[in-house]
């Protein structure tokens, strides 16, 4: 089971295995506060795409369309997030955004959902 959360909210046991997929690491956040397992900064979107996209809704649509290119040519690293998975049944995806529905690591799930 693959999950979205940000990682400012409260971290939990059914998070399972913690995986930032952030470029940058979050403002304001200690690493020790995060409770992460991973991070998997190269999985993140482009410098390019990240500041192209700004989290602008109506770039949406466009910005998952480039992100899965991007991650195609990143396939040993989503590769290697599916075995995660695998092993640990569930994963959880976080990232620092404010909006919970159009960010990378939503994108990113519904990527990883299309491979299965």
């Amino acid at each position: 089971m693959i999950k979205i959360k940000r990682i400012y909210d409260q971290s939990s046991p059914q998070d399972g295995m913690r995986i930032l997929v952030d470029r940058i690491w979050p403002r304001g956040l200690s690493r020790e506060d995060a409770g992460l397992d991973l991070w998997l900064k190269h999985l993140a979107p482009s410098n390019e795409l990240r500041k192209w996209f700004s989290h602008d809704e109506d770039k949406w649509d466009d910005f998952k369309e480039k992100y899965s290119k991007e991650l195609e040519a990143k396939r040993d690293q989503v590769e290697q997030l599916l075995k995660l998975e695998k092993d640990r049944g569930t994963i959880t995806l976080l990232f620092a955004a404010k909006d919970q529905q159009h960010n990378n690591a939503s994108a990113l799930k519904s990527y990883l959902k299309n491979l299965r």
